[in-house]
């Protein structure tokens, strides 16, 4: 039977899977697919994460196509796509074209995107820390070896240069909105947050490129040719849309054939996956606490929206644009135009936590009991943890852990050491082998995300950010332990999402029906010319807020536990946690003095 619409349909591509939902004009999701996506390694070089952009493509293609079945194509009135931050590199024909060395950089082939968590340009990204270029300011003074212009280097450094001078280079966001609609503009978020764009007028920047700075690095091809290898200038060889923007005339008739939708329907600008998660929780009111009454675009400021899954993001908007060291941005027009966001992150979370259960020589046995139980491994680590605290007549789950201490950059951090040397540390470890030892790890493990998560917090209101609550969205808000010690860590309320996977494709979605609703105004013409975009972003600037309250779902306040002796236990954790910090790199500079 065929549904009644319209209805909108939101694209999520994350680290290890393509996602899509269809939406209604409310933000209920009526139906989801998802598909994995493969992530291609190396054996001679564990830096090394690789996808494909076809590959993608053809999971998006598939879960579109699924969730889309049971309705009209014309009843699909706009699509919008998220995805990692990501390089995807193509010829100019958008065929991709290998970034492996050990594929020899042919075009046509398969592994032509570096996946956000490749570390093959940390050289490349301490040559570019050592300029001094205005650039850093905007991104906590500090470029992550993460980001894309490392990387565009390093491709520079090791492909052939005609090779290299045939590429386009696109944050994967973009790649998708191109590859949906054949057009190459690009969206203010993938440029300014990964792309060391400023955009023109911060800072005295004139092109939003900064010449000097590339000339400084290595590229100068890209100053010789406009930049129209990064999407060009706007308003000269380019164009800049913000978030959920209509881009060109909609989808493209290959496209539409790949999704199964329309030719022309409209297709928003897309965002990095946090900023669409960003998009999909801030607005939420609450079935609980007095944040429930607010509902301005100005109260986001008061609100850090937590991405949590492989890795955590921490985006947070504000009025003015905020310097924090270490915390990257401040990105004007990242989503609303005319304002800012900074995007604190932790590299490794859900990954970490994977990585402490599985490494454990108790990991199997854990596994054999949850399936015995038919319950998830988390399950059984807390009713372990409980078990044990009856026992021990701890208060609290933190009194397990209290001389456990776990540092937890194992794969670096982002923030707001800006460090990426830093490694794991562990203190307090016995010779047990068994099932209390891997719960107490375990949770060691969350306690140390969410003292680090404070810290985060605690740079960026120090700064001048004004951030009073969480709120969260992805894996972790299944674990209400988790949160509740999020809580305490935090000293504030963290709001759980109506679902705790459907924050971040629900943020496209909300594009997709903006996309929609703008083009409508625009009687059949397109944003055209750089002019024409900026003047419609701000002309509809409070109709995507006004959307975002709209179309998200009430969530549910946890409040910190007013109890003195868990405050004081966490409090004395996050002084060791510090500690910690100076304790790695004062043993790091003994160890290196002497050899």
């Amino acid at each position: 039977m065929t549904q009644a619409g319209p209805f909108f349909v939101g694209v999520d591509v994350g680290t290890g899977s393509a996602r899509a939902a269809l939406v209604d004009e409310t933000g209920s999701i009526l139906s989801e697919s998802t598909h994995a996506t493969t992530t291609f390694r190396s054996d001679a070089d564990a830096r090394i994460f690789e996808q494909s952009t076809d590959q993608i493509w053809s999971c998006i293609s598939s879960a579109v196509r699924e969730v889309t079945k049971n309705v009209d194509a014309s009843q699909v009135n706009g699509i919008g796509f998220d995805a990692t931050c990501s390089l995807a590199v193509t010829d100019q024909e958008g065929r991709p074209i290998e970034v492996t060395p050990d594929g020899g950089f042919g075009v046509g082939k398969e592994r032509n995107v570096i996946l956000w968590a490749d570390h093959r340009a940390e050289q490349e990204a301490k040559e570019i820390n050592q300029t001094g270029s205005m650039v850093l300011n905007y991104v906590g003074k500090t470029m992550s070896l993460e980001m894309e212009i490392p990387k565009v280097l390093w491709l520079k450094r090791h492909m052939p240069a005609s090779t290299f001078a045939s590429c386009m280079f696109f944050d994967l966001p973009d790649y998708l909105t191109f590859r949906a609609t054949g057009n190459k503009a690009r969206s203010n978020c993938s440029l300014v947050c990964k792309c060391s764009y400023v955009p023109p007028g911060v800072d005295g920047s004139e092109l939003g490129w900064q010449p000097d700075f590339f000339k400084k690095i290595g590229l100068e091809d890209m100053v010789a040719n406009d930049f129209e290898q990064l999407g060009g200038i706007p308003g000269r060889n380019g164009i800049v849309l913000t978030a959920g923007q209509p881009v060109g005339t909609g989808l493209s008739a290959q496209a539409a054939k790949d999704l199964g939708l329309a030719q022309g329907t409209p297709v928003g600008s897309g965002l990095i996956d946090a900023y669409a998660g960003w998009v999909g929780t801030v607005a939420a009111p609450s079935t609980n606490g007095p944040a429930s009454k607010e509902t301005d675009l100005l109260a986001s400021q008061h609100r850090l929206a937590a991405i949590a899954g492989t890795s955590t993001c921490h985006c947070v908007q504000s009025p003015e644009g905020i310097l924090v060291d270490g915390v990257w941005g401040p990105y004007k027009h990242a989503v609303f135009p005319g304002l800012w966001m900074n995007e604190g992150g932790q590299s490794s979370t859900g990954q970490l936590i994977d990585f402490i259960i599985d490494t454990h020589p108790a990991s199997a046995k854990l596994t054999a009991l949850a399936k015995e139980r038919d319950q998830s491994v988390f399950v059984v680590l807390e009713s372990i943890l409980r078990e044990e605290a009856t026992r021990m007549g701890a208060p609290t789950l933190s009194h397990l852990t209290k001389h456990l201490t776990i540092y937890p950059d194992l794969h670096g951090n982002r923030s707001p050491l800006a460090d990426s040397t830093m490694r794991g540390l562990f203190s307090g470890l016995k010779l047990d082998r068994g099932l209390v030892d891997l719960a107490t790890r375990y949770y060691a493990t969350l306690e140390a995300i969410a003292l680090q998560t404070r810290q985060i917090v605690e740079a960026m209101n120090q700064k001048g950010h004004k951030i009073e609550a969480l709120y969260m969205s992805g894996g972790h808000v299944k674990n209400r332990t988790f949160m509740q010690l999020m809580a305490d860590t935090l000293k504030m309320p963290v709001q759980l999402p109506f679902s705790h996977s459907a924050s971040v494709v629900a943020g496209s979605a909300i594009l997709a029906r903006y996309a929609h609703d703008v083009q409508q105004t625009l009687a059949g013409s397109t944003l055209a010319t750089q002019r024409a975009a900026e003047e419609a972003s701000y002309a509809h600037r409070d109709h995507l807020w006004e959307l975002m309250v709209k179309m998200t779902k009430p969530g549910t306040f946890v409040f910190p536990e007013q109890k003195d002796n868990i405050d004081r236990l966490l409090d004395a954790k996050y002084k060791v946690f510090l500690e910690a910090i100076d304790t790695q790199r004062r043993w790091r500079a003994i160890v290196d003095e002497a050899v």
